[in-house]
């Protein structure tokens, strides 16, 4: 049995199944992605995680940003999206390349964006935030 969408459930007494054409929108966005939220503290009553799916079109790069406090973690589902950082060490500005079945782990407050070479294909990516809401810090640069 699955609650309606946006009514906070128990953690401790029920799980939620939440379907694909439940994801929100209403959630944090950074220009050339589009973030729809699925476990939230607003859609399941979440506390302490932050769930869903991020879509890079083919061709787009995110803009600038970095997450605040939030530990981010990434798995690719399809397409391969680069991850774009500077290294704190060296100043030089870090790519790496992913493909599908990869994980990326992203640190709090580390300024990064995403990249999507293909010219065809969209990248499709499920975030997991160690915060209840996604926290998104759009910045100027790297």
């Amino acid at each position: 049995m699955s609650s309606p969408p946006g009514e906070p459930v128990s953690a401790a007494r029920s799980l939620r199944l939440i379907r694909p054409g439940e994801l929100s929108l209403a959630t944090a966005q950074t220009s050339g992605m589009v973030r729809s939220a699925a476990i939230s503290g607003e859609l399941t009553g979440a506390q302490s995680l932050w769930m869903g799916r991020t879509e890079l079109p083919p061709g787009v790069n995110s803009g600038d940003h970095h997450h605040g406090e939030s530990e981010t973690g990434i798995y690719v589902v399809s397409g391969r999206p680069a991850f774009v950082f500077r290294d704190p060490a060296t100043g030089d500005l870090v790519r790496l390349e992913t493909q599908p079945g990869d994980y990326l782990w992203v640190p709090p407050h580390v300024p990064h964006r995403e990249e999507n070479p293909s010219g065809d294909q969209t990248a499709v990516l499920v975030i997991a935030r160690s915060t209840q809401e996604a926290i998104v810090v759009n910045v100027d640069a790297l």
